[in-house]
């Protein structure tokens, strides 16, 4: 009889597990999430041609010298992607207060003279200026994934603003601090802006929220008003047309190439503005050589296809039964569609100059690669997520 019971029981939690399982499965990589990511990468290669050809020339000697690069940028993202892809990211977060620390000292030693080299009035980069890259990018995935384990660990305590909003803010903002000081202020903010969607996303009270908001704020405009590299860029943008030859010069050249492009565009190749008068035409500003070629509809394109892979994500995301994977989903798409509307506010005038790159599309390895990785890992992530 105790056999029979135990049979029973047995039989009972293998049934339970069948169930699970068959709730939760192995799934294949979500077509329309990878589609949307496909279309961007893609244009983003053209445009990085047209936009980056006249620069290339003067310059290289070579309109393609741009091209050919972002291409070994794109290989190596893919190959490093496919390998994320593949992993057991649930080992990522045992290593999480490590990669974090490792990020923060890189970010440190950017800052260094003559160990992090400048490039266009900040020190942004280290290694040689061939093989360079980007140490506030890699952070940016580093903080993620350390927020992620974070969140998940703390539970229902994220509702507690001591032991769950204050920690977690303090370690963003000891990240963001030195990315700050480079100075990209853009990117500094994109921290800040990540960490709230995701303590958002966790579950923290928004009164807390709003509360570290109002603490953080009068510390962060006495920063930005303190510095006239970083006023000025305040002051540009509240009136660009005030000093259009300075401080306003990237605003109102990338206002005029949105406004030259109309509805359908010049056409591609066709950009005016590319030829010297636009700053950064294949980097920051890339969304402005794509209004003046492919005009409002092509700006509305690219929007909506952000807006896909926004949406995609997070419905995925929400699926997974795993908290510290959808967490990481989560966080990685913020990341993602959060960077692509700063870059878009500046370019059209509805946020301060800042040096923020549009994800797949302006020209930059290290923004390239680590915009794959995160894809790779929501991809990763939402295969197993729940039927």
């Amino acid at each position: 009889m105790h056999a029979r019971a135990n049979q029973h029981v047995t039989t009972s939690k293998d049934r339970a597990w069948a169930s699970q399982r068959q709730r939760v499965t192995v799934k294949p990589p979500d077509a329309l999430l990878l589609g949307s990511v496909a279309f961007l990468v893609a244009l983003g290669l053209v445009m990085v041609f047209s936009a980056s050809s006249a620069t290339a020339y003067a310059d290289y000697h070579d309109t393609a010298h741009y091209l050919k690069r972002q291409v070994v940028y794109l290989i190596v993202g893919l190959v490093v992607a496919y390998g994320v892809y593949r992993l057991d990211y649930r080992k990522l977060r045992g290593i999480a207060p490590g990669v974090v620390a490792v990020s923060f000292v890189l970010l440190v030693v950017t800052l260094i003279p003559h160990v992090g080299f400048a490039a266009g009035g900040s020190r942004r980069w280290l290694g040689l200026h061939a093989l360079s890259f980007q140490p506030s990018e890699l952070g940016k995935l580093a903080l993620v994934l350390f927020l992620a384990a974070k969140l998940s660990q703390l539970g229902e305590g994220i509702r507690s603003l001591t032991k769950g909003v204050a920690p977690v803010l303090f370690v963003t903002a000891l990240l963001a601090a030195p990315v700050f000081v480079e100075p990209d202020m853009g990117t500094a903010s994109l921290y800040v802006f990540v960490g709230f969607a995701m303590l958002f996303s966790a579950g923290a009270r928004f009164e807390h929220l709003i509360l570290c908001t109002m603490v953080m704020l009068p510390p962060a405009a006495l920063a930005v008003l303190s510095s006239s590299y970083r006023r000025d860029r305040l002051l540009a943008f509240l009136d660009p047309w005030k000093d259009a030859q300075n401080t306003g010069f990237h605003i109102v050249q990338s206002l005029l190439a949105l406004g030259s492009g109309g509805l359908f565009g010049l056409g591609l190749g066709a950009s005016r503005q590319k030829y010297f008068y636009l700053p950064m035409p294949h980097t920051d500003f890339i969304f402005a050589v794509i209004g003046e070629e492919l005009g409002m509809l092509g700006c509305i394109a690219v929007i909506g296809l952000f807006l896909l892979f926004a949406v995609r994500a997070i419905m995925l995301a929400i699926q997974v039964q795993d908290r510290f994977g959808m967490q990481l989903a989560l966080g990685c798409t913020f990341m993602i569609v959060i960077q692509a509307f700063i870059n878009i506010g500046v370019v059209t005038s509805s946020w301060p100059v800042t040096g923020v790159p549009l994800p797949f599309m302006s020209f930059g390895g290290t923004s390239l690669v680590v915009s794959l990785i995160a894809v790779a890992l929501i991809a990763n992530i939402t295969r197993h997520r729940h039927a």
